[in-house]
């Protein structure tokens, strides 16, 4: 059984979480520039087993797409290009960046601590990747 990887897209960090190999855990792995991605991606994929890769999607109330999915669709087609052996999956994001500062505020670090944009992106990355795990749970 291969990892699940999540990744949250922005426009300028990209989240990304983890599986462990027998799928029960969701693990931060770290944030990235969005120019770092693809390199990083490369060689993670090169020296783990995944076999799936969720890609947060980002919606609207109404479930419609949200204005920031212009970013995403690209690199979402350029994953299923490039990696065409891998399962990949899309997720409704919806209130992950909320749910994410809200366990950075009950987690007690300190302000200064909390002012890292780039913790949110991690924590909102295992959010989709719990969900996802979670959703797969009750399909079976």
């Amino acid at each position: 059984m291969g990892r699940i990887l999540a990744i949250d897209y922005g426009q300028k960090r990209v989240g990304v979480a983890v599986t462990d190999e027998l799928q029960i855990s969701a693990n931060a792995i770290g944030t990235f520039h969005v120019k770092e991605i693809n390199e990083w991606l490369d060689d993670y994929l090169k020296n783990n087993d995944v076999e799936t890769i969720v890609v947060g999607e980002p919606k609207q109330m109404n479930n419609l797409p949200s204005e920031s999915a212009r970013f995403i669709e690209p690199f979402v087609s350029m994953l299923r290009k490039k990696y065409p052996t891998y399962q990949i999956d899309r997720w409704d994001e919806r209130f992950t960046s909320v749910l994410a500062h809200r366990v950075i505020l009950e987690s007690g670090i300190g302000k200064k601590a909390r002012q890292d944009k780039t913790l949110a992106d991690r924590i909102s990355a295992v959010i989709i990747l719990q969900s996802y795990m979670e959703s797969k749970t009750f399909r079976k």
